[in-house]
């Protein structure tokens, strides 16, 4: 109490004011670490950060201190599906087939909490993978305060080539729900992303390329000019585009029609990845979705072969870092686990990338590809999304499971001692 009270007497001779004083052991800004640091929250918006001696702040109401913590922005992932939860427990198909969108919706809720307080604050879904624009409905009353979770980006139900989606093995007489919303055509192409995005769509996911038959591999979808006039008519909007593609010819062919970023690449190679950096392309990889399925496969990590899935990932990814194609984290989580989001940013340094560059990617370097203009940065006048964990991210990229503080929006929704 005593060194509480000298350390508050000091604040106040410095002419420190503030709602919200945090005194961490250290701050990693979204691009790089400092100590000796303090950040000064006033309602929403952070008011300050930097050195204690040269804050100009004259009031605090109250001070949190996150002894052995680094604070940092909040978590904001890549690539999630709050209307999943792992494949272990129900296969996508009986998910699809099976459960409700009620049922899904009140799943998502937990999943949305479960999130925030593992240091997500932004989260964009991609997809709703079947229950139409529930995420849409779950970001509503996320904005208005009726359910905590991340603030979301939504695509609503993705858009698929016709013919090309799931769930599949029904015989012509049978109409099964779909994943995803089938187009063929011009002109249905850009009717369908028009309509998406009067529904409540942020953005629009498209799949260039896709499993025609189970069991076969994935082959190219739309056409060229299919894929232009998506982009084209998002664009028109104010929104982008984004892409599933695993495969070179679909990677290329959304590339060159101008998506902004590809996600999960499992068949890239150099060539593909040196195209995306030339054109702006932002590349997700989803590692700990592709180790996930392989586990509940029977894989045991560590102690059975490598399967080829992974010994190809692994491979393409390098071939990612070689290029120098900005990497944008997301790990398709609803696949596995929600609130285990840590597990992509592990598999990212067992990859290849540094903590610290699995840090930006996770903060700044998501909020500036993901047009988040005041996130993903601890800096005057940006938005009060900051965590803490305990230990230090950079060194040990495992210390991001253990969040002791979470605040979005200015709000404390987490303060562990």
């Amino acid at each position: 109490m005593k060194k509480l009270l000298l350390l508050n007497l000091l604040l106040l001779s410095f002419g420190i004011q503030s709602q919200s004083l945090l005194i961490p052991e250290k701050v990693f800004d979204g691009e790089k670490l400092f100590s000796n640091w303090i950040v000064i929250v006033e309602g929403n918006k952070i008011n300050y950060t930097g050195p204690l001696n040269r804050s100009p702040i004259k009031t605090i109401n109250d001070t949190i201190y996150l002894k052995g913590m680094t604070l940092m922005p909040g978590i904001i992932e890549g690539h999630s599906h709050l209307l999943l939860h792992p494949y272990n427990e129900t296969s996508w198909n009986d998910q699809v087939l099976k459960e409700s969108s009620a049922e899904r919706a009140i799943r998502a809720t937990n999943y949305a909490k479960r999130s925030l307080l593992a240091g997500v604050t932004t989260m964009r879904d991609l997809g709703a993978e079947g229950a139409g624009y529930t995420d849409v409905y779950l970001k509503k009353t996320i904005d208005e305060g009726i359910i905590p979770g991340p603030r979301l980006l939504v695509a609503g139900p993705a858009i698929v080539a016709t013919g090309a989606y799931g769930p599949k093995g029904f015989h012509d007489g049978v109409t099964v729900p779909l994943g995803a919303e089938t187009v063929s055509g011009i002109d249905e192409a850009i009717r369908t992303v028009r309509r998406q995005i009067g529904n409540g769509s942020d953005f629009i996911k498209v799949y260039a390329d896709y499993r025609w038959k189970p069991g076969e591999t994935a082959q190219p979808t739309f056409l060229q000019n299919e894929l232009e006039v998506m982009v084209d008519a998002a664009e028109s909007a104010g929104r982008y585009v984004v892409a599933h593609a695993s495969t070179p010819e679909g990677i290329r062919r959304a590339v060159l029609a101008g998506v902004e970023t590809i996600e999960h690449g499992d068949l890239g190679t150099l060539k593909e990845f040196n195209l995306m950096k030339e054109h702006d392309v932002a590349f997700c990889p989803t590692l700990a979705a592709g180790e996930a399925v392989e586990q509940y496969g029977g894989w045991i990590k560590g102690k059975d072969p490598v399967p080829k899935r992974i010994v190809q990932k692994k491979a393409s990814f390098n071939e990612a870092l070689q290029s120098g194609v900005e990497i944008i984290f997301g790990g398709d989580v609803g696949v596995f686990s929600h609130g285990e989001n840590y597990r992509e940013m592990e598999l990212m340094v067992e990859y290849g990338m540094t903590p610290l560059a699995v840090l930006q990617s996770a903060t700044s370097i998501n909020a500036r590809v993901f047009h988040l203009d005041r996130l993903g940065h601890i800096k005057k006048g940006f938005l009060a999304d900051l965590i803490a964990v305990q230990g230090d991210p950079t060194k040990d990229i495992s210390r991001v499971k253990l969040v002791k503080f979470v605040m979005k929006d200015g709000e404390i929704y987490l303060r562990e001692p």
